[in-house]
């Protein structure tokens, strides 16, 4: 069975960890092969949603310590090299992504499988989900965006507690603090994240992609470029034939059909 499941169903493409047997704990081979996975999804002009989510009880436990402890996984042996590319490493793959990816929790996130939940722009949580920042309690900090995309969500003081504790919250914990947008019984949370899914990809797939664009590039920009910047996302959109869709749909009084052109 391979280590990544990905299908596609009509306009959303789901990846599944799958190493159940491990809690989808991330091996090496997993890390090339999310990352492909991701941009598959992405530049297929089909796809307007993706969900990540996990096979079994966890989404995921982290990265794979059993075969680095061994000396044969990620961070097992060798030396440490003088230069660092994390460019093509699912967490940055992740955010520089303009499709929608949905988290679909199915359970357990801790270290690296936590940073990856949080990576997505949107978290639909089984009840039985946990979110498990256990850095610190492995001599670690949070390495995959943690420590960058804690803060923005829940605010530097809430942020730190959660990290200098390497506390575990449970679903309820998660939902009240914003961490994730909806808790459902164990047994809907794909039917739930599906449709949520659907109703992203309703509509206008360059809209919705700008949008996303926009808001990832205005975390690093003062209101003033930012608003530019909108503009001239705008401008190509006023030209597409979605846009004369939306409008001439709006006017008819009917759902729009939306192409992605």
């Amino acid at each position: 069975m391979s280590e990544l499941l990905y299908e596609k169903d009509g306009p959303i493409a789901t990846i599944t960890l799958n190493r159940p047997e491990r809690m989808n704990t991330i091996s090496g081979p997993m890390l090339a092969e999310l990352s492909e996975k991701l941009l598959t999804a992405n530049a297929d002009r089909d796809v307007r949603a993706i969900i990540l989510t996990g096979s079994g009880r966890a989404f995921c436990a982290g990265l794979d310590l059993q075969d680095a402890s061994s000396g044969s996984g990620i961070g097992g042996g060798g030396s440490m090299g003088t230069t660092l590319d994390l460019r093509d490493a699912p967490p940055t793959v992740l955010h520089k992504l303009d499709t929608p990816v949905i988290c679909a929790l199915n359970g357990g996130a801790a270290g690296y499988g936590m940073d990856l939940a949080l990576g997505c722009d949107i978290r639909v949580a089984s009840s039985r989900a946990k979110l498990a920042a256990a850095f610190t309690k492995r001599g670690v900090l949070p390495e995959s965006g943690g420590t960058w995309i804690l803060p923005r969500l829940v605010g530097w003081a809430k942020a730190a507690e959660i990290i200098f504790t390497g506390r575990t919250l449970d679903a309820d914990q998660c939902l009240q603090l914003g961490l994730v947008n909806q808790v459902v019984p164990e047994g809907s949370l794909l039917e739930a994240t599906r449709a949520l899914a659907n109703e992203i990809a309703a509509n206008a797939p360059l809209a919705v992609q700008s949008a996303k664009r926009m808001m990832r590039i205005g975390l690093s920009e003062q209101f003033d470029d930012h608003v530019h910047h909108v503009f001239l996302q705008l401008l190509p959109l006023f030209q597409s034939h979605d846009f004369r869709e939306g409008m001439k749909s709006f006017l008819e009084k009917r759902d729009p059909k939306f192409q992605g052109k």
